[in-house]
Order: structure tokens, then sequence, then C-alpha cells
């Protein structure tokens, strides 16, 4: 465990964030804003890749914010660099952030509006 686990509060421990494909119909920006509607979940985009963030902490993670199971951790926990790590905070810059459901309904109108206009002066 790198020094740098000891300055900060395990950031990386306490969410679980999971790729999904970009809603581009209806029902699948009704998905997202499902997600939304429950307590800890947010959206956010970055690199163009959609990702559905659950606040929700590993429950091997002591109160002093240590791993309780360092040593027979999961593969995804050994690999994680402190290059990519969330306590240097600047290197994760979401193209877009949804906290809630009104935020992706109002995404969405005007996502669906441009898609069904685009579709409609081609041909």
């Amino acid at each position: 465990m790198g020094s740098i686990c000891h300055k900060c509060s395990a950031i990386c421990c306490r969410y679980v964030a999971l790729p999904f494909d970009e809603p581009t119909t209806e029902a699948a920006f009704q998905e997202a804003r499902w997600f939304l509607l429950h307590k800890g979940v947010t959206i956010f985009v970055t690199d163009g890749q959609w990702y559905i963030s659950m606040a929700t902490p590993c429950e091997h993670l002591s109160e002093a914010g240590l791993c309780g199971i360092y040593e027979t951790r999961p593969t995804i926990c050994r690999e994680y660099s402190d290059r990519r790590c969330d306590y240097h905070g600047g290197d994760y810059e979401y193209s877009m952030f949804f906290t809630h459901p009104d935020q992706i309904a109002r995404y969405a109108e005007k996502a669906l509006a441009k898609r069904k206009g685009g579709k409609g002066r081609g041909g």
C-alpha cells in the first residue's frame, strides 16, 4: 500500500462505477432516470463512456480507511495504481455528470429531439 493511502479517506473504496451503453432511445433514458431515483447513484460520462456510480463502501474498509483484507484483496484492487488515485483529484473531468432524475430527463429530451431531427433532414 502506498504512502498516499494513509493520507486520504479511501475514496476509491467508497463507490462502484460500472460502464453502460449510451442511452439512445426513450426506454434507455427511462432506465437511466430510474437509476437516478435511487439514493447514492450518479451517472457520469468521461471520454465518451457512460458510467453508473453507486456510493457504497467496501465491506472490508476499516474505520481508519484501510483495507481489512489487504493480503487477499481482489485483483482489481491490486492493479489499482496511485497514478489514477481519486485522492489526487483533477484527473476526473466528466463531460457530463447527472445526480438527479430531472437532469437526465432534460438531457434526454434534447438528445432525442436532436436524433429525431437529424434523421428527418437527410431522407
